[in-house]
């Protein structure tokens, strides 16, 4: 069973605020580990699996439609979980130093067990697929984002429907949760049909 996937993060919220300003005073005390502002550096916890935060993972299950797990987080980790228990390849774009392993580290913060130990080691596509890396073949540079190879491939980017990762906390804050969803599944969708490009499969089931 082959996972498709894609999640939308926020930086920490304000219960936080408190035990960030003080590592981020430590920091600048430090000298050269930082120079930015506080609100730069609360913003860059979307990053960051500590103090981030998943607002929704959007998935799908080899051919069928997107869903997109929102609400309370610990229940999304666990409704993930629950899916992932039975999947045996991951497939997403950077999801190996991104998304999946910002999903093993709020697992951890929230305390929910996750189904899977899966291995991250590198030079290989199962059971992780790391779309960004293997269209890479793992060299460092050039570095590619997943609107410019859905763009190189003539596949319709998730972009095009008015949002970007930058616009994610921004839309949050104005309570566009649908448009996030809507944002996440488009990204899902597109991950898929670049696998499948990749991988030389059918496309005749996807909606482009």
């Amino acid at each position: 069973m082959n996972l498709f996937f894609d999640i939308e993060t926020i930086p920490a919220q304000e219960a936080q605020h408190a035990i960030l300003k003080e590592i981020h005073a430590k920091k600048l005390a430090d000298g050269k580990k930082t120079t930015e502002k506080f609100e730069e550096y609360l913003r860059a916890t979307s990053f960051d699996g500590a103090f981030g935060q998943i607002i929704c993972i959007g998935y799908a299950v080899d051919d069928k439609s997107v869903e997109v797990l929102q609400g309370d987080e610990k229940q999304i980790l666990k409704d993930f979980w629950k899916i992932a228990k039975g999947v045996s390849l991951f497939i997403g774009f950077n999801n190996m130093d991104f998304d999946l392993r910002f999903i093993y580290q709020r697992s951890t913060v929230q305390n929910v067990i996750p189904t899977k130990n899966l291995s991250f080691a590198r030079y290989r596509s199962d059971p992780i697929f790391d779309i960004m890396w293997e269209w890479r073949k793992w060299a460092r540079e050039p570095s590619v984002n997943l609107d410019t190879l859905a763009k190189a491939l003539g596949i319709p980017s998730s972009k095009d429907g008015g949002m970007e990762g930058k616009d994610v906390w921004q839309a949050y804050k104005n309570g566009r949760i649908k448009d996030i969803c809507d944002y996440c599944k488009r990204d899902v969708d597109v991950t898929r049909a670049i696998y499948l490009r990749m991988t030389f499969g059918t496309q005749s089931k996807l909606p482009f």
